[in-house]
């Protein structure tokens, strides 16, 4: 978000109702992105990966996102809207940006009403993704479902929804705090009840056989919040469609490991994936990704603007520090960073020298280092390596910068020591990883 700017929200008139959407890219292709029940066109961006996913969807289309009526930015609502009256806010959309045909993608319960929209009009759907999502609302007795229900509202707004939503994110408290602020621009309380109650009477299995475009429905293995196995049954009922599942758990399509999703995406798309391009570059790398202790907390305690000014205070430390040591920042994460480095020694000092500055103000800090291959997409990076960097970062203590065996066995002899903090059991990777705390 710093090098780029954010799109410019609009307004499209669907009958009387005001529908807010945003419009990223100039690709040859339209992707209408239908969101799920929680959605914020603007604030959306905020949430770390988000931007990031649709910044590379929009290197080969022209990507819309928008609000549903009465949700985000989008007019508020009696009521809760069918799926007839979502369809026409699609319509109406695809309209407003002179679009005559799509590909349309729907997440999570925006699935149901992508999956409709095909069988109603397949003059304007050209492909159709399907991401998380479900034919058939999980069933629950009325009382059941009036609990469950209560449940969600209640603890609407303090974040309790993302943590099943991106589960990935839950050691980041900022990556929480964003998200329960997302919950409550979203929606208040009382239409979040009325939605969940419509959406619970959610049923597009008669039609699913209707669907005569081609078709790709992606869903992640460990997905708590919609099961794997609605996403192989809603697959199984659509003919001839595409059924990739990952070994993830996040809901979010923007959330944990997404190179493969949007590679899947793409080719589907396009015919063809960046990472089949001459494009893309493997090099090897020291990967650091760093942390702020308790940042949720912090920002409760300090306000919204003492904590924004600790938060550029540290960007521009660590900015300074990853330069001094001939780095590459590749991106700030909302509180924290993720840098590479062509050397482990100097990725190391660096990362006790910036752990050390950003004690001085008030800002404790743990890191994570690994050295591995790394693809390199455009502005980003990915690879198995990146993510061993996170998982041995989410292991670290507070003020602590933990390294695998792979980056002590490289720098023998470079003058740094090194304590072990035993072997572990990195979630997402094979085997037991021997870790080590670093101090110079």
């Amino acid at each position: 978000m710093n090098d780029f700017d954010l799109p410019e929200t609009r307004y499209a008139l669907s009958g009387d109702v005001n529908i807010a959407y945003q419009v990223m890219g100039a690709g040859p292709v339209d992707l209408i992105m239908v969101p799920g029940f929680v959605s914020h066109v603007e604030f959306t961006h905020e949430l770390p990966g988000y931007t990031a996913f649709l910044r590379r969807l929009s290197t080969f289309a022209r990507v819309v996102t928008f609000d549903k009526r009465g949700q985000g930015l989008s007019d508020r609502i009696s009521g809760a809207p069918s799926l007839e009256q979502r369809m026409d806010d699609v319509r109406a959309v695809m309209d407003d940006i002179g679009s005559a045909r799509a590909v349309v993608m729907g997440f999570s319960e925006g699935s149901a009403m992508s999956a409709l929209f095909a069988a109603t009009y397949p003059e304007r759907v050209m492909q159709l993704i399907l991401f998380g999502g479900f034919a058939l609302a999980p069933a629950s007795r009325p009382d059941e479902l009036e609990k469950r229900i209560a449940g969600i509202v209640k603890s609407w707004g303090s974040g309790e929804v993302g943590k099943t939503v991106i589960p990935s994110q839950v050691a980041n408290g900022n990556a929480v705090a964003q998200f329960a602020k997302l919950e409550r621009l979203s929606a208040s309380p009382g239409a979040v009840r009325a939605l969940m109650f419509l959406n619970a009477q959610i049923d597009v299995r008669p039609i699913l056989s209707a669907i005569r475009v081609p078709t790709l429905v992606l869903h992640r293995l460990l997905d708590v919040r919609v099961p794997i196995e609605a996403g192989r049954d809603l697959a199984s009922r659509i003919p001839d469609a595409k059924f990739i599942e990952y070994p993830e758990r996040d809901h979010a399509f923007w959330a944990g490991d997404t190179e493969a999703l949007l590679g899947d995406i793409e080719e589907f798309v396009t015919g063809h994936r960046e990472g089949s391009s001459a494009h893309q570059e493997r090099v090897l790398a020291t990967v650091l990704f760093t942390d702020i202790v308790d940042s949720t907390r912090s920002a409760a305690a300090m306000g919204d603007q003492a904590w924004r000014r600790s938060l550029d205070s540290h960007d521009q430390l660590a900015k300074q520090m990853i330069e001094k040591h001939r780095g590459i920042l590749v991106k700030s994460t909302g509180d924290g960073i993720l840098a590479t480095f062509d050397g482990p020694g100097r990725a190391v000092r660096c990362a006790l020298a910036l752990g050390t500055a950003a004690s001085q103000i008030g800002l404790p800090l743990r890191a994570g280092l690994h050295t591995g291959e790394i693809e390199i997409r455009g502005r980003d990076i990915g690879g198995i390596a990146v993510h061993a960097a996170a998982r041995v970062m989410a292991q670290s203590q507070p003020r602590e910068v933990l390294v695998s065996r792979v980056v002590t066995d490289l720098v023998a002899g470079a003058g740094l020591k090194f304590s072990e903090r035993g072997s572990h059991e990195l979630k997402g990777l094979p085997g037991r990883w021997d870790l080590f705390a670093a101090s110079a």
